[in-house]
Order: C-alpha cells, then sequence, then structure tokens
C-alpha cells in the first residue's frame, strides 16, 4: 500500500491546478478517496474530529447488503432449477444466479457513477459518495429478468432529476434507488409486472438444465394474494406449485427482486448497521411496528386475502424487511430528529400494508409508502422541532 501511496502523490500535481490533467481532476479525487482516507483537517471553527467519513459510511453499509446479495444470487439460480427440475449443486446453482446478476451491478454503477462523474467535473468538485449504496441498490431490488437498457435508462433518470437537480448527495428529497424502482414500475408495466421476470427460466450461460418450462408461472407470492379471490385461495404456491410457508418467507427461496426475499439475510445486514451505529433502530424497529399494527387491524376487517394475511407473512414477503432496513433509514430522505423516527418509521410500515391490502394494482406497498414519506419527513421533524420550542417555553413560564 505504500508503493500505492507514493505513486499516486507523484502523479498528483499532474491533476492540480495548473497540471497537465487538471481537467480530471475530480476522478483523481474520487480515486484517491476511495482507497485512502483523506489526511485534511479543518483549519479553523469548531469541528468533531472522527475517522469515519461518508466513503467509509458507504462501504459500512454496502458489507451490511452483501450477505442480503449473496443470497439474491443464489436464489435466483434455485429458482431456475426449481423451475427446469434441475439440481447441478450448490456451485452452479450460485454462479448461475451470480453470473444472471453481475451485469446489472455493472450497469448501475457505470451510468450512475457515470453521470456523477461527469457532474463534478463541470462543476469542479469533489465526487460524491452517496451513488455507492445507490448502485448496488439498484439491482437489489429489481426483478432478475429486467432487461439491461431499462435500468440503465432508469438509473440515469433517477440520478439526474432525483439527486443532482436537489444539488447532489445530501440534498435529495427521494430514495435514489427507489425512484429508479418506481420509474421502471411506471414506465415500464408490462415488463415489470409479469410472471417470468420474478424467476429465470431461460439458461442463458449454459450451466443448467432446459430453457422455458410450459406453463410456468412465476409470479410473487405477494402478485398472488393480491389477484386471488377469497373463497378460492389456499395458499402462496413456489413455481411448480409446491405450498410456500412462512419460514420458506424467511429464508428467502421465494421468487422475488433479487436482494429482497431472505429476511434472514437481510436481518444480518440489520444487525451490522445497528452495532456500527450507521442506521437509527428507532426508525428500523418503527417500520416493523407499523407494519404489525395495521396487519393486525386489516385482520380483523379481513374481507380480501390481502387483507387476511397474517402479520408475519406481511413482514416477511416482498420488500417490506429490505425497505424497513436499507432504505426507511436513509439518513438524506428519512426523519432525522429522534421523534420524528418513531413517527415516520411507523407511517412507513402502515401505509405500506394499507397500500398492498386496498390497491391490488400495488402489491408490494413498501416502495410507494417510502417515496410518500419522504415527502413527508421534513414537514414531521418541523413539527417536532416546534413542539420541543414550545414545550422549553412553557416549562420557563412556569418557572417563573
Amino acid at each position: 500500500m505504500k508503493a500505492l501511496r507514493n505513486y499516486l502523490d507523484k502523479i498528483k500535481p499532474n491533476f492540480e491546478e495548473g497540471g497537465k490533467l487538471a481537467m480530471f481532476g475530480s476522478v483523481f479525487e474520487g480515486i484517491e478517496t476511495f482507497l485512502f482516507v483523506p489526511n485534511t483537517t479543518s483549519k479553523s471553527g469548531v469541528h468533531i474530529h472522527d475517522s469515519i467519513d461518508s466513503k467509509r459510511t458507504m462501504t459500512v453499509v454496502i458489507i451490511a447488503l452483501l450477505p442480503a446479495l449473496l443470497f439474491g444470487m443464489y436464489n435466483v439460480g434455485y429458482q431456475h432449477n426449481l423451475a427446469v427440475g434441475a439440481d447441478p449443486g450448490f456451485l452452479m446453482t450460485f454462479i448461475f444466479g451470480f453470473l444472471a446478476v453481475l451485469p446489472k451491478i455493472i450497469v448501475s454503477y457505470v451510468v450512475g457513477l457515470g453521470i456523477e462523474f461527469a457532474v463534478a467535473q463541470v462543476k469542479k468538485e469533489e465526487i460524491q459518495e452517496g451513488f455507492l449504496v445507490s448502485g448496488i441498490l439498484i439491482p437489489m431490488i429489481v426483478p432478475v429478468d429486467t432487461p439491461l437498457w431499462m435500468i440503465a435508462v432508469a438509473t440515469a433518470f433517477a440520478v439526474i432529476f432525483a439527486k443532482e437537480v436537489f444539488g447532489g448527495t445530501g440534498y435529495n428529497v427521494f430514495n435514489v434507488a427507489l425512484v429508479t424502482r418506481a420509474f421502471l414500475f411506471f414506465a415500464y408495466p408490462a415488463a415489470m409486472s409479469g410472471d417470468q421476470v420474478w424467476v429465470r427460466t431461460a439458461d442463458t450461460f449454459g450451466i443448467g438444465a432446459g430453457t422455458v418450462v410450459d406453463g410456468f408461472s412465476g409470479a410473487t407470492p405477494l402478485g398472488q394474494i393480491s389477484i386471488a379471490a377469497k373463497d378460492s385461495f389456499h395458499g402462496i404456491v413456489n413455481v411448480i406449485g409446491e405450498p410456500v410457508s412462512t419460514w420458506d418467507a424467511f429464508i428467502g427461496l421465494i421468487p422475488g427482486s433479487i436482494g429482497e426475499t431472505s429476511v434472514l439475510a437481510i436481518l444480518i445486514g440489520a444487525v451490522i448497521l445497528l452495532y456500527t451505529g450507521i442506521a437509527s433502530w428507532k426508525t428500523m424497529i418503527s417500520v416493523f411496528v407499523g407494519g404489525a399494527v395495521m396487519s393486525v387491524i386489516f385482520n380483523m376487517i379481513g374481507t380480501t386475502v390481502s387483507m387476511d394475511t397474517s402479520v408475519l407473512d406481511q413482514l416477511f414477503l416482498g420488500g417490506f424487511a429490505f425497505g424497513a432496513v436499507f432504505m426507511a433509514t436513509d439518513p438524506v430522505t428519512s426523519a432525522r430528529t429522534e421523534t420524528g423516527k418513531y413517527i415516520y418509521g411507523f407511517l412507513v410500515g402502515a401505509m405500506a400494508i394499507i397500500i398492498r391490502a386496498l390497491n391490488p394494482g400495488y402489491p408490494e406497498g413498501m416502495m410507494l409508502a417510502i417515496l410518500l414519506m419522504n415527502v413527508f419527513a421534513p414537514l414531521i421533524d418541523y413539527y417536532v422541532v416546534g413542539a420541543n420550542i414550545n414545550r422549553r417555553i412553557n416549562r420557563v413560564k412556569l418557572d417563573k
């Protein structure tokens, strides 16, 4: 590492003002600070000195996402093998999923980071690090057979119109990854809601058996619930018609978006985020509480299959757990006051279940719930701060 540090120090003058490669100064700075912690310090004012910076924070989040990502890769291969009736073993199953997911990660990063690099060069600013997490979130929340060009278009839209126009990292109102998902959902509904996008049945890489299964149905569990008639619904089934249990949903061996199916893997990531202090447990727990409370209320009404779905199934199925752990806790787009985090999280969870139960056209619910609450997060903080000020004023009056 010392040799690399010396090499960077040697070529750095070329990228500084007046150097022959000064126009690429932002690119060099981004690479340098990614490899090494910046050694610049504040010269005046009051500051808290800490070894962590935004790049290190993003790195921790990426590490927390790895269990869900790796399991999602395996599940892609598992669902394929289940659909075609093959069992090539654990390693080949994982490789199949890895090769299916990797191009999406590459496209997401190339497009998103490319735009951020270009914007930084134009504005002559440092490259912002926010997309390090968004770039891996985007492939994890889309169906496995989403065309790469769709991911590229949606990513470009989200980075430009949901982030850069607001000023970049730290200024965006909406979660960038969820805007990407929403763009895909509304711009290409046929491609995003069809059965086969949730399970890759075509063996593109020649490492599995078969091509496409006749009569195959890969609808997600929530998709099955949303269209089922109450008097004829006999439970969720997998791609070959076998019953899916709550335990299956917890482990994650079900059709769904790449990184959202395994609650177990997501909870491992939650432990990492909470242990390192990156995510707020108040927001995270409140989302689950809000979802559970609203599920109980709908269970008491019980006029549709969605309303009758048990509390555990509501929390385990779809992207609820993933959204609660990795999306709702986004420090930029969520509430920032301590009391506001409880309110924000509870409303996210409650709204997700309301959308699921009352609108069959949007069986997932979590994406829209978080985006909606992104809008109201500043308002929640505004009233929380106002209430605190009024409480202190009243306290002073009583003391007098």
